[in-house]
């Protein structure tokens, strides 16, 4: 399991330029959790999203097919994109959807793992302090979600981002959706520190491969398309920044685009039960390499100078393998 890094508070100055603001503060670091490292230092773990649904909507398939997947390739770790409860995330720390969503579909040996989460809209629509929450990993030891943090691995750094407050309309047209705003006082200084504290995780960042991980699309031909807000605030960071994949959920579909004006590669993994939408958009298909409807999950493998993606269908069938080389030492 992951260890806690506690680091000290540090000062951050902040001109939030991107939001038209103009203030100082003082914030703390992300949060950064230390993986163990295998002898051969190599990594590997898989990707899933929106799939909280007791089972139905071939999520206890998708859950299996995981299962011998996770198997094979040995991983370390699960990252979930998020919404990981439907239809309204949790209701409180007791909910049983906890324990019926998860802990009862993924009980494959493989994937007994530290599961890395986010939060997605519809948790965002229930108690989203919930799943935050301490007594869910007392529950269930492999649970670890937060709003925003780091997952070290030596080999391969991997930033969590809160995008769900990024999008404006959750704010102000909510179409009938309540949504637990209570750790976000303001949506403007929120959206300024956390840019500001992913800007400076990834400039000081060392790793060999660097990674991303929210719940919103960056860029995506599916149901929701492209996300406005983090194409025009998030993306410019990644960027400058060298990072080499950006993965998600919230899209119901399985998809790979790489950025036209960067190394970016944008993998959406959110076909963890409902799927099969139907509805792709036509609106910017530059950079897209594979997409499909229906449900399943991704791989990602690494070792010093290779990643291999892998996405799989609910029967475990690879549907697309994208493969990046890097050189041992790169020049100045």
């Amino acid at each position: 399991m992951a260890v806690l890094n506690q680091r000290p508070m540090a000062p951050c100055l902040l001109f939030a330029y991107t939001l038209g603001l103009c203030f100082f503060y003082t914030s703390a670091e992300l949060q950064r959790f230390e993986h163990p490292t295998k002898v051969d230092k190599s990594l590997s773990f898989l990707v899933v999203g929106d799939w909280g649904r007791r089972g139905a909507f071939n999520q206890s398939q998708v859950a299996f097919q995981m299962g011998i997947i996770g198997e094979k390739l040995d991983i370390d770790f699960v990252v979930s994109t998020g919404d990981n409860f439907y239809d309204n995330g949790l209701t409180s720390e007791e909910d049983t959807a906890f324990e019926e969503s998860f802990t009862k579909i993924y009980t494959a040996k493989s994937l007994q793992k530290q599961w890395y989460s986010v939060l997605g809209n519809h948790d965002y629509r229930g108690n989203a302090e919930a799943q935050l929450s301490p007594v869910l990993r007392e529950i269930d030891s492999r649970w670890l979600c937060l709003r925003s943090f780091v997952a070290n691995y030596e080999l391969a750094e991997v930033l969590f981002v809160d995008t769900t407050p990024f999008v404006k309309a959750y704010f102000t047209d909510a179409e009938g959706h309540t949504y637990d705003w209570r750790g976000i006082k303001s949506r403007k200084a929120y959206i300024s520190n956390l840019l500001n504290e992913v800007e400076s995780t990834l400039k000081e960042s060392t790793a060999k491969w660097k990674i991303v991980v929210g719940h919103h699309t960056i860029r995506s031909v599916g149901h929701h398309g492209d996300t406005k807000e983090l194409t025009k605030w998030l993306l410019p960071i990644l960027q400058a920044n060298n990072v080499d994949f950006y993965m998600n959920g919230h899209d119901h579909c399985l998809e790979h685009i790489s950025d036209s004006d960067s190394p970016v590669q944008f993998l959406t993994s959110g076909a963890g039960s409902k799927a099969w939408r139907g509805d792709i958009k036509g609106l910017n298909r530059e950079g897209l390499n594979f997409f499909y409807d229906g449900q399943g999950f991704m791989s990602a493998q690494f070792t010093k100078t290779e990643a291999e993606i892998v996405f799989y269908d609910l029967f475990g069938k690879v549907l697309h393998r994208w493969n990046k080389v890097k050189q041992l030492h790169q020049s100045i």
